[in-house]
């Protein structure tokens, strides 16, 4: 079970290990919601997230011998590091099976830390079954990514430091994948003062644990595509389902584009690499009334790799009328063109690119098209571009942005 006298050892033994992630007040974000929002700032952590607290609490409570023969786990990166590094503190071996696809700084990363990687299937539940084939094979302990009292136990740490920072929490959002981290935190939270109110997050293409409390068992989904891979999770954990049955007062569902949205706001305004997954508390903020509330966002991870954030930026510049495209027709004589960058200009729109493509027509003299990518303040700034277009006789059509 886990009980207050667990959560009182975790707390202490994972601050051997972890980084204080004191809370943050979001101005930004308290203005748009009307409450007091905080951030919890896990993607702070030695290894960019929360897990190496249910990592470490794990081993702690694991008998010399067990540790001895070794510890085995599955992930495709964040419990991965968790494990490597926790295993590391505690002198013993660390196996870790990663998909196939796995990018290879996450690698790099869990092997920085003296695991041994093995990578086998092209998704987590063929590393995961592999994990347990060599756990039976090797002997190796196996300690997994939620499905586990202890290790929730050790996430839960987290509900003691934001209580203990702000006693007057009313809200705590937290990202749900497996459920590890919600049952933890929410068990702790309802413990510590049963008012604060713990709401869980969930990738509406991966929504395990709504379909698993609207079932009242577990259920696999046929599919979790999401974004927020960190939260990717077919099948929550039966071990942790009751306490989150118990404890948790709602999970609310964030679809991808909100996330898009949330990660181009943390950059901006707080200065923060933060991973899908963990903006899934963020994004949520607008589902609630938060007016006069006080609300800590766990931000539970910020591994992403710089291919990624560079697509999810370009996307949320275009989600936002930051940057767009047109296409207009234009004779093919001199001038034309400067006559279009002009009225762009005189409206403050900058450009990024253009394409001349002459081929559009057979007759050249009548239209040639130009294809013009530009940067604008957002939507309103966009529709004056657009109507100075138009109202110079250019009749813009909107095409697919692109910066590529």
């Amino acid at each position: 079970m886990m009980t207050l006298e667990k959560f009182e050892e975790a707390s202490e033994l994972v601050k051997k290990v972890t980084n204080p992630t004191k809370l943050i007040r979001s101005e930004y974000l308290s203005e748009q919601t009307g409450g007091k929002i905080y951030l919890k700032p896990e993607n702070m952590q030695h290894t960019g997230a929360y897990k190496i607290r249910g990592a470490y609490y794990k081993i702690s409570t694991m008998t010399d011998e067990e540790r001895r023969r070794g510890l085995i786990t599955a992930s495709a990166g964040n419990h991965a590091q968790g494990v490597a590094f926790a295993a590391k503190k505690f002198g013993c071996k660390a196996v870790i099976v990663m998909p196939t696809v796995t990018p290879l700084i996450k690698v790099n990363r869990t092997k920085s830390y003296g695991a041994e990687v093995v990578l086998y299937g092209d998704v987590y539940d063929d590393s995961y079954a592999y994990a347990c084939e060599l756990a039976e094979k090797e002997g190796y302990t196996f300690v997994h990514p939620f499905n586990d009292l202890d290790v929730a136990t050790g996430q839960g740490t987290i509900a003691m430091e934001i209580v203990q920072e702000l006693p007057t929490v009313d809200y705590i959002l937290v990202p749900v994948g497996g459920g590890g981290l919600i049952s933890g935190v929410a068990t702790l939270a309802k413990m510590l003062n049963p008012k604060i109110k713990v709401i869980g997050v969930e990738p509406s293409e991966a929504a395990s644990m709504t379909a698993a409390l609207h079932a009242e068992e577990v259920v696999e989904l046929d599919s979790a595509n999401t974004i927020a891979d960190g939260t990717a999770v077919k099948a929550v954990g039966d071990k942790i389902l009751p306490y989150v049955q118990e404890n948790v007062d709602d999970i609310l569902l964030v679809e991808d584009d909100e996330l898009i949205g949330a990660f181009l706001d943390m950059v901006e305004n707080h200065k923060m690499i933060v991973e899908n997954s963990g903006l899934l508390s963020v994004a949520a903020l607008k589902q609630l009334d938060l007016k006069g509330k006080k609300v800590v966002c766990v931000l539970s991870g910020g591994n992403m790799d710089v291919i990624t954030m560079s697509s999810i930026v370009q996307h949320g510049l275009i989600q936002r009328d930051r940057i767009f495209s047109v296409s207009v027709l234009l004779p093919d004589k001199p001038g034309e063109l400067v006559q279009v960058a002009k009225t762009i200009a005189d409206e403050q729109g900058n450009v990024i690119k253009l394409e001349h493509n002459q081929f559009v027509s057979t007759n050249r003299n009548a239209a040639v098209e130009l294809r013009i990518t530009m940067e604008a303040f957002g939507t309103e700034h966009k529709n004056r571009i657009l109507d100075a277009l138009e109202k110079n006789g250019f009749r813009p059509k909107l095409i697919s942005a692109k910066l590529y």
